[in-house]
C-alpha cells in the first residue's frame, strides 16, 4: 500500500476467495479531497460531506463530472453515465431523488440472475393471511440475540422479527436483526424492496457503497436507499444490531413546527460519502433481495467503480449523540414526537409509516410532574431496542441488542416500583438516560410477528404483568375523606351497591 500526491492514490495487491473461484487481482482505489468535509479519526478513517437533503457533487478524479449536462456523447476517460432514480420521474422537485453515476463499467454489464435458496428466517409479506406470521395482543420482549459461531456474512445473517405490508404494495416496513461474523469478499448486496436503516449494537461496520465508504459504529445509524449496492466489512470481527426497512417511501427530517429552525436532528450533522472507486476486473457476485427472496447475479468487474457522481439519492449516516433534545421546562410532558430523529410518510396524511425516536441523555426539570412516561394507550405500534447503556423502568432486563413490542392500544407504562419512586421523589433537576441510547420505531400501522420471532429465537419472553400487581385501587382508602368533601359540597356520599 502506498500513497501518491495529496489526492491520496492508494494501490494494493491482494488475493480474495469468492463463492465460486479464487481470483488474483489488482485493486486500485482512489479518493480525492472535496470542498468541505469532516476530519478522519482513528476509529473512522473516512471523510464525509454533510447536510441532509443536499444535492452533492463528488469526483474522485478532478474533471470527471460533466459540465452543465448529465449525459454527454462521450464521458471523460470513456466512463459510462448511469442514472439512479429513487422517486417517480414526475415527482415534485422538493421530493425528487436521483443520482448520476460516472463509472468504469455500467451495472448492466452482468451475466444474469439465479435464484438462491429461501432464507426461512427472512420475511417480506406481513399479511395476517400469510401462514408464516403471527398476531399477538400482548407485550413481548426478546433478550439479546446471539452472534453465530460459524462464519456468516451480513446479508445472510438478516432475520426478520416483525413488520407490516409488503414491498409489492409499496407500503409497509420490516424490522430485522443481524448478527454476522465474516466480512464480505467479492460480494455485494442490494435491496430492491426498500430503504434500510442499519443500527449497530456491537462491532463497527465498514461499509463500501457505490458512492463511497462509511464507517458506522454503535450509536450511529446508516441509511442505504433501495437499489444501491453495498458491501459490509467487520473491522472488529463481528457485527450485531437492528435493521429497519421501509417500503414505498424514504426517511426525511420531521417538521419542527413551533420549535422554529433549530433542534432535534440538525441537517448539517448527517454525513454522506465522497467518491471513491476501485479498478478491479475480477469476478464478483451481487446478491439482490426482491420481494424477500435472494437472487445471485455474477459479473466480471467490481460494482464499486464509480469515479464521480452527483445527486441526492445517496446513503448516509448520523451519530445519535448529536441529537438536540427538547422538553418541558415548566410542568407536564410533551408528546414523544420531540424525540423523533427521522420520519417516513405513509399514504395516509398525518399517519406516519415510521417515526424513528431515540431516548438519549438529557435533563428533566419539570415541576409538579410525574416524570416517567405516564400510563398510556395509543393507536401506534411500538418496537423498542437498546443500542448501548441501560434503560430503566422495565421488569425484563432490557439489554443492548434486545427488543420489545407493543401493539396499538396495548396499555403500558413503568413497573410499580418506578411509579412509586417517581410519585414520592423530591423533584429536582436530574439527568436521565445517562450513558445510553434506546430507540423506538413507532408506526400507525399494525404489525404481525414472524415465525422466527415467536418460535425460533429462544429469546422471547412476555413482559411480566406482575410488575403492575401493586398498582392497587388506593382511592378506596380515601372514601371517608371523599364523602366528607362531597357532603361539604351538598352532594350525596358514595355508597356500596
Amino acid at each position: 500500500m502506498f500513497s501518491l500526491s495529496a489526492r491520496t492514490v492508494s494501490v494494493s495487491r491482494r488475493a480474495f476467495t469468492g463463492y465460486s473461484a479464487l481470483a488474483r487481482r489488482t485493486v486500485v482505489s482512489y479518493t480525492a479531497p472535496q470542498g468541505f468535509s469532516t476530519t478522519p479519526t482513528d476509529k473512522d478513517p473516512y471523510k464525509y460531506q454533510v447536510g441532509f437533503g443536499n444535492r452533492f457533487a463528488s469526483e474522485a478524479i478532478p474533471g470527471t463530472l460533466p459540465v452543465a449536462q448529465n449525459s454527454p456523447q462521450k464521458c471523460k476517460y470513456d466512463l459510462y453515465a448511469e442514472q439512479m432514480t429513487g422517486t417517480a420521474f414526475v415527482a415534485p422537485r422538493a421530493q425528487n431523488q436521483n443520482a448520476w453515476l460516472y463509472r468504469i463499467r455500467p451495472a448492466v454489464a452482468h451475466q444474469g440472475f439465479t435464484k438462491l435458496a429461501d432464507n426461512p428466517d427472512l420475511e417480506s409479506n406481513f399479511s395476517p393471511l400469510n401462514p408464516r406470521v403471527r398476531v399477538s395482543p400482548t407485550q413481548l420482549a426478546w433478550r439479546p440475540f446471539d452472534v453465530p459461531s460459524e462464519p456468516v456474512e451480513f446479508h445472510a445473517s438478516i432475520k426478520t422479527l416483525t413488520g407490516n405490508g409488503d414491498p409489492t404494495s409499496r407500503e409497509g416496513l420490516a424490522i430485522h436483526q443481524y448478527a454476522c461474523t465474516k466480512s464480505m469478499g467479492n460480494t455485494a448486496f442490494v435491496n430492491n424492496d426498500g430503504d434500510m436503516m442499519i443500527m449497530p449494537v456491537e462491532g463497527r461496520l465498514d461499509i463500501q457503497t457505490e458512492m463511497g465508504r462509511l464507517m458506522v459504529r454503535p450509536g450511529e445509524i446508516f441509511v442505504v436507499q433501495r437499489g444501491i449496492r453495498f458491501k459490509v466489512l467487520l473491522p472488529d470481527g463481528i457485527g450485531r444490531g437492528y435493521v429497519n426497512e421501509i417500503f414505498g417511501s424514504h426517511f426525511e427530517l420531521p417538521e419542527l413546527g413551533p420549535l422554529g429552525a433549530n433542534g432535534l436532528a440538525n441537517a448539517r450533522d448527517f454525513e454522506f460519502p465522497v467518491a471513491s472507486f476501485d479498478v478491479d476486473q475480477s469476478a464478483w457476485e451481487i446478491i439482490y433481495k426482491v420481494c424477500g427472496q435472494y437472487f445471485l447475479c455474477k459479473q466480471e468487474h467490481t460494482p464499486f467503480d464509480v469515479v464521480a457522481w452527483h445527486g441526492n439519492y445517496v446513503p448516509y449516516k448520523y451519530a445519535l449523540e448529536k441529537f438536540i433534545n427538547v422538553g418541558s421546562i415548566s410542568k407536564d410532558h410533551i408528546d414523544p414526537s420531540i424525540f423523533c430523529v427521522l420520519t417516513a410518510k405513509s399514504k395516509t396524511p398525518g399517519h406516519p409509516l415510521v417515526d424513528f425516536l431515540i431516548f438519549s441523555p438529557r435533563w428533566d426539570v419539570a415541576s409538579e410532574t410525574y416524570r416517567p412516561p405516564y400510563y398510556h394507550r395509543n393507536g401506534s405500534t411500538e418496537f423498542m431496542g437498546l443500542l448501548y447503556g441501560a434503560y430503566g423502568g422495565r421488569s425484563d432486563g432490557f439489554q443492548p441488542g434486545g427488543a420489545s413490542y407493543e401493539t396499538g392500544f396495548c396499555p403500558h407504562g413503568v413497573a410499580y416500583e418506578e411509579f412509586k419512586a417517581a410519585s414520592e421523589m423530591e423533584l429536582k433537576p436530574m439527568r436521565i438516560s445517562e450513558g445510553s441510547i434506546a430507540f423506538m420505531i413507532e408506526s400507525s400501522m399494525m404489525f404481525t410477528l414472524t415465525e422466527y420471532a415467536m418460535e425460533r429465537t429462544g429469546k422471547l419472553h412476555e413482559h411480566n404483568p406482575k410488575m403492575w400487581d401493586n398498582l392497587k385501587g388506593q382511592f378506596v382508602n380515601h372514601l371517608p375523606q371523599v364523602n366528607a368533601d362531597l357532603h361539604a359540597l351538598g352532594l350525596p356520599p358514595l355508597t356500596k351497591d
